[in-house]
């Protein structure tokens, strides 16, 4: 609670915000690409947001509070990628501000990522989102950071997710989505015009394009999840298949967190099976496999 408040602190200063520590920080950080699909945490947000709007009052009260964080740097010719960032900005700018729901969700656009700022970041997350295109993740280690710091992970089996949730345990972690064997297939089906996709993906997609979030112009990336050849469409990174069971996962976080002795169960869990993922037990073991070589012995 102390390293959340601190993060409130620094969003603060940084944004001018004022985030709730007592509601669900969920961070996602990390360089914006379409293959790390930060598109899929902004359309989730955008149909919790939808569905708030249409709760009574004693219907919201029910639901876990969330603060949604995301950060990372775009590359200057990436347009998609940049396109990411101003709807994350946009849809923050319109759920900030609403007084019905924004006790419920904040969405937050970190500026200026660095190290330095997930020295902030890290220590104060509760749920951190690795939910990167299955195969496309050569490895990462923020994830690693993030488990040890008890922070627990909603991702797919990619990248160090894989290990990360071996060693945590399976129940400690919140999988979904296509595992990498099946995305070539997956791929050929949306190409074949074979895609039936999830209601809530398409409600997003259209509260989005009703200006609900201003007056840009969010077709180009949209366009990207949709129509099933040309370049760039096909949602090569599969977000709309994906959607249905990252929803369904999302929900399970949100019960999850609501049993606060069993969420800090799996939160110490999470730190205590992080031990493998050690810099001195990575470089113990790249001397002895890879470099034949010995410790040498301090006097």
């Amino acid at each position: 609670m102390a390293n959340k408040r601190r993060l409130a602190d620094y969003i603060l200063q940084v944004t001018g915000l004022t985030i709730d520590p007592d509601s669900l920080f969920d961070i996602q950080v990390k360089r914006i690409h379409e293959y790390k699909r930060q598109l899929m945490n902004i359309l989730g947000a955008v149909y919790r947001y939808k569905k708030l709007k249409e709760m009574n009052p004693e219907e919201r009260a029910k639901t876990t509070a969330r603060t949604i964080m995301i950060g990372g740097k775009a590359f200057a010719t990436y347009k998609n990628a940049k396109r990411i960032v101003k709807l994350v900005n946009d849809v923050g700018a319109v759920v900030n501000s609403d007084p019905e729901v924004n006790n419920y969700l904040k969405v937050v656009f970190v500026p200026n990522y660095n190290v330095s700022v997930a020295e902030m970041l890290i220590p104060g997350s509760e749920l951190s989102q690795h939910i990167s295109t299955a195969g496309m993740e050569a490895s990462g280690t923020s994830n690693m950071k993030f488990s040890l710091n008890g922070c627990l992970i909603i991702g797919t089996l990619d990248g160090a997710n894989v290990e990360i949730r071996e060693e945590i345990g399976e129940d400690n972690f919140f999988l979904f989505g296509a595992t990498a064997d099946e995305v070539p297939k997956l791929r050929k089906d949306r190409e074949n015009g074979l895609f039936k996709p999830d209601p809530r993906f398409e409600e997003s997609k259209e509260f989005i394009r009703s200006g609900a979030f201003g007056s840009y112009d969010y077709n180009p990336l949209l366009d990207s999840l949709e129509r099933n050849t040309g370049y760039g469409r096909r949602d090569y990174f599969l977000v709309g298949h994906d959607f249905a069971s990252y929803m369904d996962a999302q929900a399970k976080v949100d019960e999850a967190y609501k049993d606060k002795k069993k969420w800090l169960r799996m939160s110490i869990l999470s730190t205590a099976g992080s031990g493998k993922f050690s810099s001195d037990r990575t470089i113990a073991q790249y001397a002895k496999e890879i470099w034949n070589i010995k410790a040498f012995p301090v006097p």
